[in-house]
């Protein structure tokens, strides 16, 4: 279940920029760090807080953890979006 605001866990660029690259294909925290300024505990961080919005999804492969879009996640934002043009 949902703990957190999926609005404001977009509002930070750095989780915008996760989404992106999660958008185009699943990926580890590694790939993910290499595109951005911040380090990989940062990168941790702000997948845990889209983790914790439903935004984003995590598989373990072996010792990696995969992670990828929450297209269900993303239902939220949809519904509330789509009020403005209906």
């Amino acid at each position: 279940m949902s703990t957190y605001d999926p609005f404001a866990a977009i509002a930070d660029p750095h989780r915008r920029h996760l989404l992106e690259e999660l958008r185009r294909a699943p990926r580890t925290v590694n790939d993910l760090a290499k595109g951005l300024p911040i380090s990989r505990p940062a990168v941790s961080q702000h997948l845990k807080a889209l983790l914790d919005c439903n935004l984003v999804q995590v598989t373990a492969e072996g010792t990696k953890r995969i992670y990828s879009v929450n297209r269900p996640g993303f239902d939220r934002l949809n519904l509330w979006l789509d009020q403005f043009w209906s």
